[in-house]
């Protein structure tokens, strides 16, 4: 197994933030009207439409916030003044504006986070989210003068065209299995239910209602409890569970337990028999312990699926993800995409329970603590006390601190063998945390 040490990145997704004022672990994103307004969004879509040239073509898609139409307007605004075409595709999946990537991309949606919040991400033409240098470079446009005379579009098609590339890539026969489909009330709330049906599976929609106040709230990836509820009422094989914007998805077995991404990550490489995987430092240490036993080379990038993106590039890998439910299949995409990551997790099945799958991984016990602070507060004190107790845990646990990289908090995890000691790790690091925030 890797040594534990060598996963501990303390500076994790905010260390690539600190040459940046707006952009964080995945493309801008705040509360409307505070710390993201209109102005912003705007001057955001002139400066990345200078940024990709003189007449580019972007593809803009957004998920399901009420906010999302006003902040369209907004964009595109910001495109027509750089001289851009912008193509608007209305609601899209993430997935589907970076696979449909014109010269650009550009997707109007806060991931996971509440109905409140809402942000821009940035793909290239390839499909491919930027790097730290293109960001910063972007953030240098922003009170660049754009020349004007740009156009708008209506995209046609685009919905049916993603679905065809998914199910060809991803689909199979799911004749026969039961499965609830959590949509979040976001972006896949009229695509993903009807792909499942179409490839011959029985089906229980969920979050597939979604009224501009709903995206994320009591349903999808980030509260799996109305999914749990449904399969655990019975009559479910399983149940899939996506964010509001569709990049990426966990799973809930016939018995109603969580699957997360670190386990659907280990029944994926198993079953397509690659030779190395790409994971952040959140990385159960169970799963490095099943990739060493199977001879799985696993590389460990900083948090953010970008990261992970990078490094399966860099080393000509197909598949990486993070314990969040990111999955990335690059053999017949561009980035991480929940709904063909829940295609592939159900043919790797091949017959078994969810659960009996998913139980080939071990799993260490885990504790996490959120602290309200700023990445000012994991100062050297705290990164020598967190080096101590790796070196002390050798391998058999860890501690990890970092700060989010889209909210003003410090994450702390704690892994252990025993439940008790992870929780203990946890705790004792969230003190050191807040103490040095001043909150205690």
């Amino acid at each position: 197994m890797n040594d534990a040490r060598d996963l501990v990145l303390a500076g994790g997704a905010g260390k690539h933030s600190r040459t940046r004022r707006w952009f964080g672990t995945d493309g801008v994103r705040g509360v409307v009207g505070e710390s993201l307004t209109e102005d912003l969004v705007e001057r955001l879509g002139k400066a990345a439409t200078l940024w990709a040239g003189a007449g580019s073509r972007v593809l803009v898609g957004r998920d399901t916030r009420g906010s999302g139409p006003a902040m369209e307007e907004a964009l595109t605004r910001g495109i027509v003044s750089a001289g851009g075409t912008a193509v608007l595709a209305g609601v899209l999946p993430t997935p589907a504006v970076a696979l449909l990537a014109n010269d650009l991309g550009l997707v109007l949606s806060a991931s996971h986070n509440p109905p409140e919040y809402n942000g821009v991400k940035i793909f290239d033409r390839e499909g491919h989210k930027l790097s730290d240098a293109d960001e910063v470079a972007i953030e240098s446009l922003l009170e660049e003068p754009g020349p004007g005379g740009g156009a708008v579009e209506q995209a046609d098609d685009v919905v049916e065209g993603y679905v065809e590339h998914v199910v060809r890539h991803f689909g199979s026969d799911l004749g026969g299995l039961r499965i609830a489909v959590d949509c979040a009330n976001g972006a896949y709330s009229a695509i993903a239910p009807a792909v499942f049906e179409r490839l011959g599976a029985t089906v229980t929609p969920l979050g597939n209602a979604p009224d501009g106040g709903n995206i994320n709230v009591g349903c999808g990836a980030t509260d799996l409890a109305l999914l749990q509820t449904t399969i655990r009422g019975g009559g479910h094989d399983l149940g899939i569970a996506f964010d509001g914007d569709g990049d990426r998805m966990l799973a809930v077995d016939e018995q109603g337990s969580v699957v997360d991404g670190d386990q659907i990550l280990a029944v994926c490489a198993l079953s397509l028999g690659v030779e190395l995987v790409a994971v952040t430092t959140m990385t159960n240490l169970g799963f490095h312990r099943l990739m060493a036993e199977r001879g799985i080379r696993v590389i460990t990038t900083d948090v953010g699926d970008r990261y992970v993106l990078e490094a399966l590039r860099r080393e000509g890998g197909i598949l990486g993800g993070e314990q969040s439910g990111h999955l990335i299949l690059l053999d017949g995409h561009v980035t991480g995409d929940g709904l063909g990551a829940a295609l592939v997790l159900c043919r790797a099945l091949d017959g078994r329970p969810l659960s009996e799958a998913a139980a080939v991984m071990p799993r260490y016990a885990q504790a996490k603590e959120n602290v309200s602070a700023t990445a000012a507060a994991i100062g050297p004190k705290l990164e020598a006390e967190v080096e101590r107790l790796n070196a002390e845990l050798e391998g058999r646990g860890r501690v990890l601190v970092r700060p989010s990289g889209t909210e003003p908090l410090v994450r702390v995890l704690a892994e252990a063998e025993r439940p008790e000691e992870a929780k203990e790790l946890c705790a004792s690091i969230a003190r050191l945390v807040r103490h040095a925030a001043g909150s205690e």
